[in-house]
């Protein structure tokens, strides 16, 4: 099913990147209109399908053949360790939960970092790719990549407080109901402009990176939900910021004043 889409070696990590969201994106997709089955994960809405775990193969071995010195790291369990310092976290399929009901809110994202050990919760990151196969559109960016969409420059997220900004988060059912996490985030939820839950966090993370949303926050985020955004946020001029609170780590995104009072409003909810 994947021979066709055999990637050059010669191609530079931003394009190489955007070719792999694009095609296992893609792939993922023609996997669902043919009919797919979901497998339970650690929840009624933590699922996995046939499409996931068919597109992170798909990544692992083209990265396999282009970066042959590279390590990989993905959501459905690919891990190769990296000679050359270099490491691919991959999400073939991020809002998978979204992505099986039949919702346009998913996408298929990838990062590249340098040195880190895989259990570090915010390394630094040299570049993200993000692509909505449903609407067409392909996010890019990092630390020597300009963020773009489809090609076009991003201006990035406005810096404003957060009571002007509609901020997008996400927080399951069972976290709502615990204290420890579900007083912070509503300490900081109630201080947005509006609140939006919309099931994938790189989507989400990409339109801050655009400015058509605000802010964002969550907590617990693995490598792949928060690496590709939060490069292409920073290559935006955008912030980024993480802080632990009652023993969960919260991350956030979006401009300098609005992250800064994120941050500000989980922490002020701390139980000793």
């Amino acid at each position: 099913m994947t021979d066709d889409l055999a990637l050059d070696p010669a191609l530079d990590d931003s394009a190489l990147a955007a070719a792999l969201v694009r095609n296992a994106g893609g792939l993922a997709l023609r996997m669902r209109t043919e009919g797919l089955s979901a497998e339970r994960k650690t929840s009624v809405s933590d699922i996995v399908t046939a499409a996931d775990k068919a597109a992170e193969a798909y990544v692992v071995d083209q990265l396999a053949r282009c970066r042959p010195d590279d390590g990989v790291f993905g959501e459905e369990g690919a891990s190769v360790p990296s000679a050359s310092g270099r490491t691919w976290v991959i999400d073939p399929v991020d809002g998978t939960y979204n992505f099986f009901a039949g919702s346009r809110y998913w996408c298929s994202a990838i990062a590249l970092r340098g040195e880190a050990d895989s259990s570090e919760a915010d390394p630094a990151v040299e570049l993200g790719a993000i692509y909505q196969p449903q609407e067409g559109k392909l996010w890019v960016g990092g630390s020597g990549t300009p963020a773009t969409l489809n090609g076009t420059p991003l201006a990035g997220p406005e810096d404003l407080e957060l009571a002007l900004l509609g901020t997008a988060t996400s927080i399951q059912p069972k976290w709502l109901a615990q204290p420890l996490s579900a007083m912070p985030w509503h300490n900081a939820a109630v201080k947005a402009a509006s609140i939006r839950i919309l099931g994938s966090g790189s989507c989400d993370l990409a339109r801050v990176a655009e400015g058509e949303i605000g802010a964002w926050f969550q907590h617990s985020c693995p490598q792949w939900d928060w690496l590709p955004g939060k490069a292409i946020v920073e290559a935006a001029g955008g912030a980024t910021g993480t802080v632990v609170v009652n023993g969960l780590t919260w991350f956030a995104a979006g401009g300098t004043t609005a992250v800064g009072e994120i941050l500000e409003a989980l922490a002020e909810v701390h139980f000793a």
